[in-house]
């Protein structure tokens, strides 16, 4: 995931998560972070196949986890914008940069 930057809350917001699971199992933890993993491994080569939240970003929705990936593409890089749980507000990361 070299060319993948992360917004500090959306790091927080994944690394939350990740621990939330590893407290439940770490079996489900590893496989949050491979399907993580695999959404952002994805972007690079089809940065357009995730359907668009507005204008300027996508979202990814990850298998068997209620979270989904926002994230823009500037230059090559992907910038993950949030990590947002399904039951959060729709649209509460916009107006990080």
């Amino acid at each position: 995931m070299a060319n993948v930057l992360f917004h500090p809350e959306a790091q927080a917001e994944y690394v939350d998560a990740l621990n939330r699971y590893r407290t439940q199992s770490e079996r489900a933890a590893n496989r949050f972070e491979a399907e993580i993993e695999r959404i952002l491994g994805s972007i690079p080569a089809y940065p357009e196949m995730y359907p668009r939240y507005d204008s300027e970003h996508r979202f990814a929705l990850l298998r068997r986890y209620p979270y989904s990936v926002v994230y823009q593409v500037h230059e090559g890089r992907t910038y993950v914008v949030a990590v947002a749980h399904s039951s959060r507000e729709p649209g509460y990361w916009q107006g990080r940069a």
